[in-house]
């Protein structure tokens, strides 16, 4: 079984997974982890850690793939986070794989992002992971990131959960989700 949660910064895809973890026992690999160390490793990696989203996914695709597969191959758990799993790349996998992913694409209404963004959103982004910067972004730039992630979502075809009045009681739903298509994968 192979989680894959996709969202748009500060979504909360790095909290889901630790939760995860923590239910399943199952590792889980950040993608910033991968991006920062290729760029420290190797100044000619291509991007830099500013580059768009799309960029970077590009180029870290065919190694997540590789990683994805080789899991899978050796029947071994894991989920991986972060917004360089673009929806559309779904879609390149032979059924021997895809039926052992879980995808899981996450975004917030506009309604949740007026209604929660300081509040909640900034003041929750460094939960997990240590952020020293400022939210640079403002409530209008991250609405239309949402907006932009959810038709890619629509567009490719695949389940797209949208967070739309509280976060803590709809993120439930997407761990039932989980748990639902993790028992099609490994039946009792």
């Amino acid at each position: 079984m192979v989680i894959l949660i996709s969202a748009v910064s500060g979504t909360g895809k790095t909290l889901m997974a630790q939760k995860l973890l923590e239910k399943y026992h199952v590792p889980y690999f950040s993608i910033d982890h991968l991006k920062m160390g290729l760029y420290r490793g190797d100044k000619n990696c291509e991007f830099t850690p500013l580059d768009s989203t799309e960029m970077i996914g590009d180029k870290l695709w065919p190694i997540l793939k590789g990683i994805i597969m080789t899991n899978i191959e050796n029947e071994q758990h894991i989920i991986i986070e972060g917004s360089y799993i673009l929806p559309h790349y779904i879609k390149g996998f032979d059924f021997k794989y895809s039926e052992k992913i879980i995808p899981v694409f996450l975004g917030f209404s506009t309604n949740y992002i007026q209604e929660n963004f300081d509040t909640k959103i900034v003041k929750h982004r460094n939960v997990v992971e240590l952020r020293n910067w400022p939210e640079e972004r403002t409530v209008k730039e991250l609405m239309r990131e949402h907006k932009e992630f959810k038709a890619k979502c629509l567009q490719a075809g695949v389940r797209y959960f949208e967070i739309e009045n509280d976060f803590d009681k709809e993120i439930l739903n997407i761990f039932d989700y989980i748990e639902a298509e993790k028992r099609k994968i490994e039946p009792l």
